[in-house]
This record gives structure tokens, sequence and C-alpha cells, in this order.
């Protein structure tokens, strides 16, 4: 396929769900191949409906997707591995993308193995692997299916700062074509062409070539150009609208006078541009602390002895540290380590060597959401930490983390990422734990809700021990000690 030429094409493309919610309206634009762009948008504007339509998995109710040539192909390296694969083998799963599997399965996975920088047992279970771990699994099970476009939905999840670096590596020397979601500005400046922003108003995909942190600036800089216009056209509209009611009380000529300028101001209001507002932030907030109702030392946990993962071994080593009331961990290492591992078996209460404080409650962030259960409500989930079940205050905090209503009503399972996680932190608020166990706890949260969420963990007063590979969003939390599991 020569480097010049389209391989994806979008002509007049829309998509509702049900009749009255528009997703994509007549939307135009084409992805010459070699090309990498990354797709930006609103929560909500449509993106893994973008994906899900460019992969033939739904179909759009007007418009044509044209590949070149026909019979192109597409991979996708979603999220998160689906709950039902997890007892799959890795060979299994990997087995599971061919109509026939090849007689060489094993050597096609160990080189894209060797692509993503994985090693690990093709007879483990996919549940047996670390977030990060998997991470590169699901990026290897794309790739395994050699597309012509290659889609990725936060690829950046769970990787540590080695697994980010390889992937841009790997993305600079990929040869074919690929469109990422991601929220990692430096990561996605690293390697993309361009910018196809997905409006979350006007449904329209607007296409931007260059460097990615420039297309971002010029972005902001035309919403910013679309607010001023309409400062003074709204300004001009109130002007006339007011010199038009003084006319229309002095009769006469003057009352045509009047109406020529309602009539204006009618055209002025129609023609002003549909500001592009952003996502919303989440509320600020805090997590508030247990009280003990007995006589406390101040120790939540101990830890003399810590587990790793070293060479395909499990080793230990001895240590000395104390989670007090206000002591702030953070358990660093590479992926593969155990890190979460620890923070399950300190959650489960099956870590060697650690000694909890009694009755003390456990506020557990897992990364793969594991402490909810997908079948029942967000409603339910939250109403159950409740030490005293009220609704209003229910609402109230989840209304702080944009769950509405329809969300709360619907199941865990049918959340997307981002309403899992902030279902999660929303969660730790109303359980008001004594120790918070924070395992990568910015996977899938939307970059303008970071802040608020670095802020609370920061002024927590409870013990917390917390795992994360974002340095910036570490930085903005105090640290008391480190864990090193190296």
């Amino acid at each position: 396929m020569a480097n010049d030429s389209v391989v994806l094409r979008l002509d007049g493309v829309t998509y509702k769900y049900g009749e009255s919610k528009t997703i994509l309206d007549e939307v135009d634009f084409s992805v010459r191949n070699s090309s990498k762009f990354a797709l930006m948008g609103q929560n909500g504007a449509g993106k893994t409906t973008l994906f899900s339509l460019i992969l033939g998995e739904l179909k759009p109710k007007e418009g044509k997707i044209f590949l070149t040539p026909e019979d192109a192909t597409v991979g996708i390296a979603k999220q998160v591995i689906p709950q039902e694969c997890m007892d799959l083998t890795v060979r299994e799963w990997f087995a599971g993308t061919f109509v026939e599997v090849p007689y060489n399965l094993d050597k096609q996975i160990a080189d894209v193995f060797e692509a993503v920088n994985l090693k690990t047992d093709l007879d483990k279970k996919l549940s047996e692997h670390s977030g990060g771990q998997q991470a590169r699994l699901l990026l290897s099970y794309a790739l395994i299916q050699s597309p012509d476009i290659l889609l990725l939905d936060e690829p950046t999840n769970n990787l540590d700062q080695e697994g980010i670096e390889h992937l841009t590596g790997f993305l600079m020397m990929y040869d074919k074509t690929a469109i990422v979601i991601s929220h990692d500005a430096e990561f996605l400046n690293a390697f993309t062409d361009g910018v196809l922003y997905l409006d979350v108003f006007n449904h329209k995909i607007e296409q931007y070539r260059g460097n990615y942190l420039n297309v971002v600036e010029e972005i902001e800089g035309r919403i910013e150009r679309e607010r001023m216009l309409n400062a003074r056209a709204e300004a001009e509209i109130k002007r006339k609208m007011a010199q038009s009611g003084k006319f229309a009380h002095k009769g006469g000529k003057l009352r045509s006078v009047a109406k020529t300028m309602r009539e204006r101001a009618d055209e002025m209001r129609e023609s002003m541009v549909e500001v592009r507002r952003e996502d919303k932030t989440i509320r600020e907030f805090e997590i508030p602390s247990q009280e003990f109702d007995f006589e406390f030392n101040g120790k939540i946990l101990e830890l003399s002895k810590i587990g790793a993962i070293r060479d395909g071994q499990y080793v230990t080593k001895a240590i000395d540290v104390v989670l007090r009331r206000g002591s702030h961990v953070l358990l660093a290492g590479p992926n593969g380590i155990g890190k979460s591992t620890l923070l399950r078996r300190i959650f489960n209460q099956t870590a060697e060597g650690a000694i909890l404080c009694r009755d003390v409650r456990m506020g557990y962030y897992s990364q793969d959401f594991s402490t909810l259960n997908f079948g029942r409500t967000a409603y339910d989930i939250l109403l159950e930490v409740m030490k005293e079940q009220d609704e209003q205050v229910l609402r109230s905090t989840a209304a702080g983390f944009l769950l509405d209503g329809k969300a709360l009503a619907s199941e865990v399972g049918g959340l997307s990422e981002g309403q899992k996680g902030l279902l999660s932190i929303a969660r730790l608020v109303l359980m008001e734990p004594g120790l918070l166990i924070l395992d990568e706890p910015t996977n899938h949260i939307n970059f303008r809700h970071l802040p608020v969420l670095a802020q609370a963990f920061n002024s927590y007063q409870g013990a917390m021990i917390m795992v994360s590979h974002i340095p910036d969003f570490v930085s903005q939390i105090r640290i008391d000690e480190i864990i090193d599991l190296t």
C-alpha cells in the first residue's frame, strides 16, 4: 500500500443511539496510510463509538465508511481485557483471534511480545498478570492480527515509565496507520501527525495536522475566539432589543423601526457560534478518615516483610514500616514485580508480615475494579458502604463525581471505565476509611479531574498506601515514605 494513499475515509457518516441521541452528524474525514492521529473529544462525545464504527461492529445510520483496499484490516487494543476472558490462558486467548489457529501460534505470540517488551508464560491465566502486563497483552492482541489500521484506547493505562517509553518508540517506528485515544499529552506529542477532534455539541469531527501540543493550543484558541465573538454579539443583541423596546412605545413609524431591530437581533442570535464547552470537572472533595471508638495508639498498618516477583520467582525481604494516622506511603517498582498483588493481599489480610489495626475500615481502589459487583447498580454499590444510609447524601456525593440518576440506576458493568473510576472514588468518600489503598487511581480518569483527586489524597488524614506510575500526579501528593519492591 502506497504511503500517500488514503486507507480510511468517512463520507457523510451519521450515527445515533435510538432516534434522538446523535453521536456523529454527517462526519467527513480521511486518514492516509502510515499516519498517526490522536482522537480527542469531551467525555461522552463518542470516541469509543467511532472506533466501533471503524471496526464494523456498528453500522452508520447514514453515509459510508471506506477502507482502501476493501479488505484492509482493523485491530484494536481496548482499555481492559473482558472479564469473561480472564480465566483463559494467554495461548487460549490469542488463539481466539484466528478463524483457524496457525501451526506457529507460539512463534507469532513471541514476535508480538518482543514488540511490546513482554515476557510471560503462555499457560498463565490472564487474570494472573499485573495491570501493566495486561496493558501489553491488549496491545499484543491487536498486533498479532497485523492490522492495516491500529486503534488504541488509552494504551498507557497501567504502564510504568519504561513501558510508556517502549510503546512510544514502537509507535514512532510503526509503518502502518494508528489512531490513538489518550489523555497523556507528552506521549501523544512524541509520535502523532495530527488530531481528529470530535465535538460533543455539534457532533462533527475536525481534522488538524501537526504537532499535538500546537494543535491543542490551536483548538483552545479557536474556542476562545468563538466565546469572544459570542460575547460581542450578545452585547449587541441586548442593545438592539433595548432600543427596540423604546421605539415600540413611541408609536407611528418608530414601531416599524423597532420591528426591524428585533428581526436583526434575532438574525444575530441565530448566527451565533455554539460555543464548545469543556468537560465538566468533578467538585473538590475530601475523604473523611475513620474515627475509632476505642483507645487508639495511631498505628494503622505495620509491615515487617514484603514479597516481590524477581526473575519469575517470588522472593521476600524484611522491612520495618509503620503506617500511622496521616502516613502516606508510595509503593514503587516496575510492572509485574507484584505491587498490585501486595495491595490486594493487604486488603484481603493475607499479606505475610502485615499487621492491621483492629476494626480498621479499608478503602481499596482496585485498578481492575474488582471490588465492584458488576451486576449491581451504582446506587447499591454506594449505599452498601454507608454507615448511616442517607439518600440525599448519597445522591449529592454522586453528583459531585458526575454520576447522575441515570448512572446510579445503571448496573456497574454498563458504566464506562471512567464512570467506574469515579464511582470507586465516590465509594471511598462515603465509606470513611481508616486505611486508603490506591492501586493506579488515575487509570481511566479524565485528566481534568486529576488535580482534584491529588488534592483530596494529599489532605487525607488517615493512613494511605498508593501505587501510581504518573510522576506529575504523585508530585502533588505528600509522600512520607517510599517502599521500592525492586
